[in-house]
C-alpha cells in the first residue's frame, strides 16, 4: 500500500478558512475512488517560517490507483487550493510505501 502524503504550511491569516476548506477537500479526494481513507494531522514542530503546518495522509488502494489519481484527478483538485490560497500556502507531496504495520494489545 502507498500513502500519498501532502504537507502544507498555512499562513496564520488564512488558517481558519483553510481548515474549513481542507475538511471539504479531503472528501472530494476520497470521492475519486483512488483512496481507502485519509488522516488529517497537525505537525507539532514549529517551523522557522512561521505559519501552521498540517499533513494529510491518503491511503491508496495500490500503486496503480495512485497513478490513476495523478493522471485523472490531481491537477483539478490541486488547482482549487492554489486558486484560493496561492501565496498563503506552501505544500509539498511525498509518497510512502507501507512495509509492515504493527499493533499491540494489552489484556
Amino acid at each position: 500500500m502507498i500513502i500519498y502524503n501532502v504537507t502544507a504550511n498555512i499562513d496564520a491569516s488564512i488558517h481558519k478558512e483553510w481548515l474549513t476548506w481542507i475538511k471539504e477537500h479531503i472528501p472530494q479526494v476520497l470521492a475519486t475512488g483512488k483512496f481507502e481513507k485519509a488522516t488529517l494531522t497537525r505537525v507539532l514542530v514549529e517551523e522557522d517560517m512561521g505559519g501552521i503546518t498540517y499533513s494529510v495522509q491518503y491511503r491508496s488502494y495500490s500503486r496503480e490507483a495512485l497513478d490513476a489519481y495523478y493522471k485523472e484527478d490531481a491537477e483539478k483538485l490541486r488547482a482549487d487550493g492554489m486558486k484560493k490560497f496561492a501565496d498563503k500556502m506552501l505544500a509539498f507531496r511525498t509518497e510512502l510505501e507501507i512495509i509492515d504495520e504493527y499493533t499491540v494489545s494489552f489484556k
